[in-house]
């Protein structure tokens, strides 16, 4: 390598949210590259930025701006060069990037299954008629009214440690988490029970961290190839092609996940009204390489499916 690697005197500063959620992430993020250039943890600043969806927690995220609430100030940092890369839960992410920056490294995914939480039942089918259920998830919501419309779902804002207390301050009877959070943050003995996902099909990119850089840090795009997971890629790049030919945002119940199985790339995928009344969904098999392709087209089929009434809730 012609570049200086980051030092305690000329760290490489890590741009993230500051939950308890995010800064495992950006930690596991900085072990990585740590141990891949073997050094010191004191190379690796660490820099907390409050987004806005960090900011604003009193209302759903439909009224507020939809997706990139959890990633625009982190990116102006990043073009700005306050900090050297942003390390974001993928799911939040936009399928788009703006000017001059460029999101192609993933770590490992982690489990992609929705976790069911309850102190009165072991799963959802348990649950009586009327339970209270807590979600800020329109894609959950959905989910949740398409399979249990007896229930009744109540809006659940905050951390993954805020929405823990609520369900303990009895505010909802049972709610649901991402199963990589509570594994990342190694929350062993919160009384949980995975969803499969032929039961409730996950958030496009649930489960994957992805590390965003600027377009010219060739010093930057280097180090990063070195942590860089390519099955995730691989199984990311037809999931977001998926949700954005679907024009997706937080503001549209969508569903996907990619699985490599055999040598080829398995995908699946849901769309469904807010209120639980109507999904559509499809599934099919193709090669890993074309899984961006296989994502579009299967986007293109479904929107041909519902028609534009299906939609008119936008």
């Amino acid at each position: 390598m012609t570049y200086d690697l980051p030092s305690p005197q000329n760290p490489l500063n890590i741009g993230t949210r500051g939950s308890p959620l995010a800064l495992a992430q950006a930690h596991e993020t900085r072990e990585r590259l740590a141990k891949a250039f073997d050094l010191p943890f004191e190379a690796f600043t660490i820099v907390v930025i409050k987004t806005t969806g960090d900011k604003i927690i009193d209302r759903p995220l439909k009224e507020i701006g939809g997706k990139g609430l959890f990633t625009r100030e982190i990116e102006e940092d990043l073009a700005a060069g306050r900090i050297d890369i942003a390390v974001h839960s993928m799911k939040d992410m936009p399928t788009y990037q703006p000017d001059g920056l460029v999101l192609e490294t993933y770590l490992p995914r982690e489990d992609v299954r929705d976790a069911f939480i309850s102190p009165r039942a072991k799963a959802l089918e348990d649950l009586p008629a009327g339970t209270v259920v807590g979600t800020s998830s329109l894609r959950r919501k959905a989910q949740l009214k398409l399979r249990r419309p007896d229930l009744e779902v109540v809006e659940f804002r905050g951390n993954l440690q805020t929405r823990l207390m609520k369900l303990d301050q009895g505010v909802a009877e049972a709610t649901f988490l991402a199963m990589a959070g509570l594994n990342r943050l190694n929350m062993t003995d919160v009384p949980k029970t995975a969803i499969e996902t032929d039961v409730m099909l996950p958030a496009v990119s649930q489960g994957a961290i992805g590390i965003e850089r600027r377009q010219n840090d060739t010093r930057v795009a280097d180090m990063l190839a070195a942590i860089h997971d390519g099955p995730t890629g691989q199984r990311l790049a037809a999931e977001r092609a998926f949700l954005a030919a679907l024009d997706g945002s937080c503001e549209t119940p969508i569903a996907g996940l990619a699985e490599l199985n055999g040598g080829g790339l398995f995908l699946r995928g849901e769309v469904l009204r807010p209120d639980g009344s109507e999904a559509i969904s499809d599934a099919l098999r193709c090669p890993i390489e074309d899984g961006a392709k296989a994502g579009r087209e299967m986007a293109e089929k479904m929107l041909a499916q519902a028609g534009p009434k299906f939609f008119d809730w936008r």
